[in-house]
């Protein structure tokens, strides 16, 4: 069986058993992730339906790509950039193609649990918070006291002429005798 993956905005066709090189994702070597984005999946020549299925695959390792040199140049400008990058990758193992509705139907349960407790606790919550003023309370270490005065900005003086020279006097009309 095989399927076409969507992963990292590009497509992958992947079987059982394949390695895949996608771009990073979160987990580390070892952890099993799901992916959901089926595009099209098959047995030979027969196309099957993607509804509710999903790719199993196992990271294998976290690496990193080939160095890329990106260089830019002005003629006749003296200007030259040279900067190197190198592309995060994650190597993946595909352990299983197939439907995983069994797996989803046991998760929720297990999860509605948690969830119907959680707005329990909030409701009261925001009774509690709702109209009454909080007060800000002060640090209470003296090197958070210290930090809070030193973040505060110096206070700037007014006027962009502080540290200009004097303003020459005006010419005064010559006497006349």
């Amino acid at each position: 069986m095989f399927a076409v993956v969507r992963t990292g905005g590009k497509q992958y066709r992947v079987a059982a058993g394949d390695k895949i090189v996608v771009e990073k994702l979160d987990g580390n070597a070892g952890d099993r992730i799901t992916l959901g984005d089926i595009l099209l999946a098959g047995d030979g020549s027969d196309l099957k339906s993607t509804d509710g299925l999903t790719v199993a695959a196992e990271i294998v390792a976290q690496a990193k790509g080939d160095k890329v040199t990106v260089f830019k140049k002005r003629r006749r400008h003296n200007y030259r950039r040279k900067k190197g990058h190198r592309q995060q990758h994650t190597i993946l193992k595909i352990v299983a193609i197939g439907d995983q509705k069994e797996q989803k139907r046991a998760a929720p349960k297990a999860e509605a649990q948690p969830k119907a407790a959680a707005p329990a606790k909030a409701a009261p919550a925001a009774d509690d918070v709702a109209g009454k003023p909080t007060a800000n309370p002060a640090p209470k270490d003296q090197k958070a006291a210290g930090a809070e005065k030193a973040a505060k900005p110096a206070k700037v003086k007014s006027g962009s002429t502080e540290n200009a020279a004097p303003a020459k006097a005006a010419k005064k009309a010559p006497k006349a005798k």
